[in-house]
């Protein structure tokens, strides 16, 4: 942020304001993880601040601090509506263009409240008050830890905060493997772990706690877990059936797309998740090192993302999505070799 938005973010929370928070739709650690942080912090200045998701979250971000005040768009709609019209400012985190709210989209693109945006995607719209765009920084979490510091205010970061914050940062960043992981990274996280958030508590909340149906639905994963070596590219098929099977929850994919991506040799790795629900094929795309599953998930399959973590959709079936994607990778052979 430069100087001059600085101005604008102080003068717009210089008094009481009736502010909503809201992440992307199927919010991931680090939407929960930011929303719940900025939502502590502008409470403890002294403002109304509500988190409204637009739908629900994986059982393992419930225990994140706040998070029992989160209202869900799909299933408190109207107490929702309301709340968006009351708002005087609204703060959009973890994404950049209102179609990622999915059924909030119109009620965000009428909305008469000033927002601003907090979010490290490329190519973000321009809708906000204030943007905050920076698609070189580990996560967005992170974003609202300099956002704070920005604001001269990092001695308001209690362990509620600290907690939130290091979720978002290591849950976006693969535990800090990831390339977006820089050494201010690990500074921003050696201050929350000062600050109270306990590390070892954090990591087993998030990622040592399965059930029976998600260990099982892991190996499905593995058995159909297909390599295309010509082009470097591994990938996985779970169909909404494989998913009824195993009692699938919210989240229980989470992460599987990287197993593709572990293999020797392997720079493309992608996901493609039947919701018979939501009409769609949902994808995942993950790539190591100059191949941006950005911009190729952007250009078929109406998505977008990181330079190496992107996602996308497909209204044909599973099948034909299938069949579709493997069409397609030829055109990338040199860029994947």
């Amino acid at each position: 942020m430069n100087t001059a938005d600085l101005d604008t973010v102080r003068k717009l929370l210089s008094t009481s304001k009736n502010i909503v928070i809201i992440p992307h739709k199927n919010p991931d650690g680090d939407a929960i993880g930011s929303t719940l942080a900025l939502h502590h912090y502008l409470s403890n200045k002294g403002h109304q601040s509500t988190v409204i998701t637009p739908n629900e979250y994986p059982q393992f971000l419930k225990w994140i601090p706040g998070e029992n005040t989160i209202k869900k768009y799909s299933t408190d709609t109207e107490k929702c509506i309301s709340l968006l019209d009351q708002a005087d400012l609204i703060f959009t985190l973890d994404f950049n263009h209102f179609s990622r709210t999915g059924d909030m989209e119109a009620l965000l693109e009428k909305s008469t409240a000033q927002f601003i945006m907090i979010d490290h995607h490329q190519q973000p719209d321009t809708y906000a008050a204030v943007t905050y765009s920076d698609t070189g920084m580990s996560s967005t979490c992170q974003m609202v830890y300099h956002f704070i510091e920005k604001l001269k205010d990092t001695d308001q970061i209690n362990q509620a905060i600290a907690t939130c914050l290091y979720v978002g940062i290591m849950t976006d960043t693969g535990s800090f493997r990831f390339r977006s992981t820089t050494s201010t990274t690990h500074q921003v996280i050696a201050d929350l772990i000062d600050r109270g958030a306990d590390n070892t508590m954090i990591h087993e909340k998030i990622y040592d706690t399965n059930t029976y149906s998600q260990l099982q639905l892991r190996g499905v994963a593995l058995k159909n877990l297909k390599i295309l070596s010509d082009y470097k590219t591994a990938y996985i098929t779970l169909s909404q059936q494989e998913l009824d099977d195993h009692n699938f929850k919210k989240g229980d994919t989470e992460g599987l797309v990287n197993i593709g991506l572990s293999l020797e040799g392997i720079k493309f790795a992608v996901i493609f998740i039947e919701n018979k629900g939501e009409g769609i094929i949902k994808i995942s795309f993950r790539s190591k090192g100059d191949f941006s599953v950005n911009n190729f998930s952007r250009s078929h399959f109406e998505g977008g993302g990181h330079h190496n973590a992107a996602g996308g959709k497909s209204e044909l079936s599973l099948q034909q999505t299938v069949d579709k994607f493997i069409s397609i990778l030829p055109s990338y052979q040199k860029e994947l070799q």
